[in-house]
């Protein structure tokens, strides 16, 4: 039969809504286009660390559905049922553990193991294992020589022989980290380190065997032939191509200009190694002492001296008796080319020494022990440890998901802890208090640029915040969803508080400008006729300011500044004029104002706010009836597969503004302000002057 879900009507999608463990069981058959989020990122959110990376299995920085259903499927195998899952509980009770498998059988000799041996549960005497309970029992057991992860150290524990061992393989071969942390190695690396030098030795044992007319000297003169080669035959056939061609003979030999120091007046010896060897003349030998490239007289030296009792002349060398000794030295050479080297293995602390470096007595000492034989005898004994490090981080694992994986579950299938006003959910990173309001919606942000451009499209108002503490730096984003925007610009400082309570400084340095609330839509349009007039009477005052300056000056340097009546009489008309309009606009307005009955004058008002606020509030409106969650969070790294609404309730949920305290009293009385009665008299002043203006205007048109 298939399974029967539970879905919640929230944000403007169904989200499924678990009952039972029967609900985790049949998680396999739930469509995935139903789940809420097809994958996060495992940087950004507010989510254990160790729990990301054991989900993480190809460590390409995400979280998809595969992984958490794989997830659900181990931890299944490893309890006798889920209902302690859904607890999300930090207490695993070890009868949970499933003894019917050979996983859980080790799993649960390895938590009993664990509470007898940590001093807390034991003295509690407690049935269950907890996340701290594993960590301290790891950093105990790595204390321990044989703690079970099979690899070792040069600890002092060991006898002084055992250590030359490990050190050796650590420096030929290379280490890997115990569970203490300090490098060792393992049964793979000691076996190569044997087989390695088993190897070096036999090669050596043919080296020494092989004959050559230079007896001891054979192995000094292969190597500097295998370093002189390119030089003698580079020299050797420049001789012959200058008796092939005279003319070409001083083209062949060193160019003056090549030899002239660099810009720090230092002649490059890298530069000089590449010229020839020597001077060359047409069908002349080589000659081993005078005229040698500074850079290679000492190893022609060393070869004369060697290869001095093979030579026709102590100090010349011959092109055939060069070709001799190369001949002569093939089988030596070709022996040479077999050398070995040492196989990698897995290692993740790279080998340091050559093997070449290795004393000769060391090898001699190791290779006549029975150091391999120990070394596997001590392996097999630690892993018969009644705690092993890979039963602990099995056992640390099972711990991590029956706290963590639940919680990561709902933010995947439905985001449930983010519309519970109690909770958050693993996006939200910390609160930004700012401009006296708390914003809740804080989500984690690598690169601003980017992020804003997909984010825009949530029609949230956002705040992008360059946040320090001490050394350290990140950025965020805001969404603000209550209150206005008057006074959010870049630049504003506020205080960011991550979910650990570390406080950040935090800077605006990018806002997208969104519809905030209703409230500031119906105000922006008085705000702008507001700014507008405000505007253009600095304009005029500024022009008029700046006219009567032009005045003065005019007349100041004139000297002789006349009365032009004419144009002065022409002025006075033009403000009288002036008033005149404005005083029939005044009457007209009054009039009409006058000529409506009482209850017209709320019908009056309620059409002029239509007329003013309403198409502001009704763009306003289906704007904020648009913000979405998903383009943020898509913007951030998850793939969302529903637009998850954000409604005017939830908005106000999500930034807080301030508010005095239910039983707080305020005192009116402000300090720092002047009080005088000169405002009452005006006031008084002005209600008078309106009474008897319109008892007038009654008398005079309803007399």
């Amino acid at each position: 039969m298939k399974h029967t879900w539970t879905f919640q009507h929230v944000g403007g999608v169904d989200q499924v809504y678990f009952l039972d463990a029967d609900d985790i069981i049949n998680l396999p058959t739930l469509d995935p286009k139903l789940w809420v989020a097809l994958s996060c990122p495992t940087a950004g959110i507010n989510f254990n660390t160790e729990t990301l990376q054991l989900l993480d299995r190809d460590k390409d920085g995400h979280i998809r559905i595969p992984d958490i259903l794989d997830a659900i499927s181990w931890i299944r195998d490893q309890l006798c049922s889920l209902d302690s899952f859904l607890t999300a509980s930090d207490q695993l009770p070890i009868s949970e553990i499933n003894p019917e498998t050979e996983t859980g059988r080790k799993l649960q000799q390895t938590a009993q193991s664990i509470l007898n041996k940590v001093p807390s549960a034991v003295k509690q005497n407690r049935d269950y294992l907890t996340q701290a309970d594993v960590e301290q029992a790891i950093t105990l057991n790595a204390k321990s020589l044989y703690n079970g992860d099979a690899i070792f150290p040069p600890s002092d524990q060991l006898n002084p022989d055992m250590r030359t061992f490990i050190q050796t393989a650590i420096d030929l071969v290379g280490g890997v980290l115990d569970a203490s942390g300090e490098t060792g190695i393992n049964q793979q690396i000691a076996t190569a380190l044997v087989e390695d030098l088993q190897k070096w030795q036999k090669w050596q044992n043919e080296i020494k065997s092989i004959q050559t007319p230079f007896g001891a000297d054979t192995a000094a003169i292969g190597k500097l032939v295998e370093k002189l080669k390119s030089k003698i035959d580079d020299y050797f056939l420049r001789v012959a191509l200058a008796q092939y061609a005279p003319q070409a003979e001083s083209t062949l030999n060193v160019n003056e200009k090549y030899i002239v120091p660099s810009d720090n007046q230092l002649l490059s010896h890298d530069a000089l190694a590449d010229l020839p060897l020597s001077k060359i003349v047409a069908g002349q030998p080589l000659n081993l002492v005078e005229g040698i490239n500074p850079c290679w007289q000492a190893q022609i030296d060393q070869f004369r001296q060697l290869i001095n009792p093979y030579l026709t002349n102590a100090d010349q060398l011959t092109h055939q008796e060069w070709l001799s000794i190369e001949q002569q030295l093939i089988p030596y050479l070709k022996l040479v080319e077999t050398k070995p080297a040492v196989e990698p293995v897995a290692v993740t602390v790279v080998a340091k020494s050559s093997i070449d470096d290795l004393p000769q007595d060391l090898i001699n000492t190791i290779l006549a022990g029975d150091y391999l034989n120990e070394f596997s005898k001590m392996v097999a004994k630690d892993k018969r440890s009644p705690i092993t490090a890979t039963d602990v981080q099995m056992l640390k694992k099972l711990v991590l998901f029956h706290k963590y994986l639940y919680q990561l579950l709902l933010n995947f299938t439905s985001f449930a802890d983010f519309f519970d006003p109690s909770s958050s959910a693993i996006f939200q990173i910390g609160k930004l208090f700012i401009d006296g309001r708390c914003a809740t919606l804080c989500v984690a942000v690598d690169d601003i640029a980017k992020h804003s451009t997909l984010a825009n499209y949530s029609e949230l108002c956002l705040l992008y915040c360059e946040c320090t503490r001490q050394d350290q730096k990140q950025f965020i984003t805001a969404a603000m969803t209550i209150g206005s925007g008057d006074y959010l610009m870049t630049g504003r400082n506020g205080v960011f508080i991550d979910n650990n309570g570390n406080d950040w400084d935090a800077t605006v340095v990018k806002m997208v400008t969104k519809p905030i609330s209703i409230s500031q839509a119906i105000w922006a349009p008085y705000q702008r006729i507001g700014r507008l007039i405000t505007e253009q009477l600095t304009k005029w005052a500024s022009s008029r300011d700046a006219s009567i300056d032009a005045e003065s000056s005019k007349l100041l340097t004139s000297g002789d500044p006349k009365f032009d009546i004419g144009k002065s009489v022409g002025i006075f008309a033009a403000i009288g004029l002036a008033l005149g309009a404005l005083g029939t606009a005044v009457a007209s307005i009054c009039q009409a104002l006058f000529g409506l009955k009482w209850w017209q004058f709320p019908l009056l008002i309620v059409g002029l706010f239509l007329v003013i606020s309403g198409p502001s509030v009704i763009l306003a409106w289906i704007k904020l009836r648009r913000r979405t969650l998903g383009p943020l969070l898509e913007a951030s790294g998850w793939a969302i597969n529903s637009r998850i609404k954000i409604s005017l309730f939830s908005g106000r949920l999500l930034t807080s503004k301030a508010e005095l305290p239910q039983n707080a009293k305020r005192n009116l009385l402000e300090p720092f302000k002047k009080r005088s009665k000169k405002p009452l008299v005006f006031s008084l002043l002005a209600l008078l002057l309106g009474v008897v203006i319109t008892a007038g205007y009654y008398y005079y048109f309803y007399k």
